[in-house]
């Protein structure tokens, strides 16, 4: 079994990847969720931080530091950062914002590792949407130094169209700033593991592919 079908596998063990009918943010209607708020234990979080790395690994993704946007990306960048360490022997540093400036103490924006110029950083993250975690941390981290944003880690790539374009937001994300997104899979992965037997879902295939004719982005 390769890593994208154990990842797969995992989400659904999880209970990360919902099948059903399920109204998102952008108010579609979609025949599957995945839902971040389902890890909760350690032991979820080491693995789930290995296949981050696994990632960055298969696509030859090289960081001084991981960086994870306040506060959903902390945990990620964090169990990525351990996993490059204890799979890979990369010892990389992490960092991530605040929400707000702190303004007593040490003060800044930043904890853990602070931007310095030339540092080459790698944004972690969840599932991709709208692309505006992204663009809300650029300004921050380009704004404390010359670093060179080298790319972004997410879980999995819905492969479907932003509101008002035709481009997803991982294609956006390349075309308005340069920053290549890696996914450790997208829903085309999700749906050949399907069919496959490594989960369960069958009965789910034809409304993900109708979803998908309707609002999938062209790669």
């Amino acid at each position: 079994m390769t890593y994208k079908q154990q990842f797969i596998q995992f989400l659904a063990e999880c209970g990360v990847l919902k099948f059903g009918t399920f109204k998102l943010k952008s108010g579609r209607i979609a025949p599957y969720f995945l839902n971040s708020g389902e890890y909760k234990t350690g032991a979820q979080l080491k693995k789930l931080g290995e296949f981050y790395a696994d990632c960055m690994h298969e696509n030859g993704l090289q960081a001084d530091t991981l960086f994870g946007p306040a506060y959903k990306g902390v945990p990620l960048a964090l169990s990525a950062a351990l996993a490059l360490y204890e799979k890979y022997g990369q010892n990389v540093n992490f960092c991530f914002d605040r929400k707000e400036v702190k303004d007593h103490g040490e003060g800044g924006m930043f904890v853990g590792k602070q931007p310095e110029d030339g540092e080459k950083i790698v944004v972690i993250e969840d599932v991709m949407t709208s692309g505006k975690a992204l663009k809300e941390v650029l300004p921050k981290l380009q704004g404390a130094a010359k670093v060179n944003v080298a790319g972004m880690v997410i879980t999995v790539d819905r492969m479907e169209k932003g509101l008002g374009s035709e481009r997803s937001a991982v294609q956006e994300a390349y075309l308005e700033h340069g920053v290549k997104v890696y996914s450790i899979v997208n829903i085309l992965d999700i749906l050949q593991a399907i069919e496959e037997g490594v989960i369960e879902g069958k009965e789910h295939v034809s409304a993900i592919r109708g979803y998908l004719k309707e609002y999938g982005a062209q790669y």
